[in-house]
């Protein structure tokens, strides 16, 4: 070979090099902020690639996920979300309430993709669900608006109960606003709730233990990520101790919790993949209407029930979406 081809083919191969390395450069980067540790996030995070598919990226080859894990402690978020910002990363996707206020917090101009179960208009993440303004917008499950509807479910199916738990995580960000909008939906209803505070598995094993000193016939779960992840210790913990529970998610009574009543999480973190992708399209966050759930999900498990010596009313049979045997 000529000197002047292999000059030519060296340069050709440096250009293609340099080419390629600017694509990989040019490769979009979506940070997931999650307050959770990644087996709790591993369903809710395929939903979200399958989101982020539709919409035509698929993790590794056009698009990257860096993800930053808060392992439930709540105070480490801050800190996480500034790293992300640091990175220049392009979209931030959040998996909870306090993960999204962290990441508000730390950026501006970054385009946020939250999904969390409390109003984001009151928790002052946006400015309406139609226009969400700023650059945050994403998926409210309705879950923590649920709770009176919740209340009355387990009502229905423990009559006698005039005192139930409200088991609450007091480390979240907004504990106290879900406590006040549950107060006082049910202020009419003659029902007492006294709070159960568990941030630690141990104070999960103490909320259970102090139901009796309570006089509470119940529970009813506030929706938190830290109680999906140990959803198994409180079904066990509710058995043990035969309580009644209600649970705000499916996978609790999938579990062997008594019965759940909510959205479904995984097509809700689905949705926010393909917003996060319609971002990374070209679309403006202040202008995506924050999404919410049409259809929510009542399972009942009937095994657990037995178990409790409860009989399920026909009224909730008849409603169940869902009953496991």
């Amino acid at each position: 070979m000529k000197r002047r081809e292999l000059l030519l083919l060296l340069g050709g191969a440096m250009t293609g090099a340099r080419a390629l390395h600017a694509q990989q450069k040019a490769m979009p980067v979506i940070g997931f902020l999650a307050s959770t540790s990644p087996d709790q996030a591993a369903p809710y995070v395929a939903a979200f690639r399958q989101g982020l598919s539709e919409t035509g990226y698929v993790e590794g080859q056009n698009v990257a996920l860096e993800y930053r894990w808060a392992e439930d402690h709540y105070d480490r978020l801050p800190g996480l979300a500034a790293d992300l910002v640091s990175r220049k990363v392009d979209v931030i996707a959040t998996n909870s309430m306090p993960s999204a206020l962290a990441a508000k917090k730390a950026t501006s101009t970054i385009p946020v993709v939250f999904e969390t179960g409390i109003d984001p208009v009151e928790a002052g993440l946006i400015a309406s669900f139609a226009r969400p303004g700023g650059n945050l917008t994403g998926v409210c499950m309705l879950t923590a608006a649920l709770m009176p509807k919740r209340l009355e479910l387990l009502t229905e199916l423990v009559p006698q109960a005039k005192v139930i738990g409200l088991l609450v995580n007091p480390t979240h960000s907004t504990a106290e606003q879900m406590i006040g909008d549950v107060e006082e939906a049910v202020r009419t209803k003659g029902l007492q709730l006294p709070l159960v505070k568990a941030s630690t598995e141990s104070e999960i094993d103490a909320a259970f233990a102090g139901l009796v000193r309570l006089h509470a016939s119940a529970l009813a779960v506030v929706p938190d990520p830290f109680f999906l992840g140990r959803r198994e210790q409180l079904v066990a913990l509710a058995a043990h101790h035969t309580v009644p529970v209600i649970y705000p998610l499916r996978e609790f009574a999938a579990s062997g919790g008594l019965i759940s009543y909510g959205p479904s999480l995984t097509a809700q973190f689905r949705q926010a993949g393909t917003y996060a992708g319609r971002i990374l399209n070209g679309a403006k966050p202040a202008d995506l209407p924050v999404q919410q759930p049409t259809t929510f999900e009542l399972v009942v498990n009937l095994k657990t029930a037995q178990a409790l010596g409860l009989t399920l009313p026909p009224s909730i049979l008849a409603r169940a979406d869902e009953v496991i045997e």
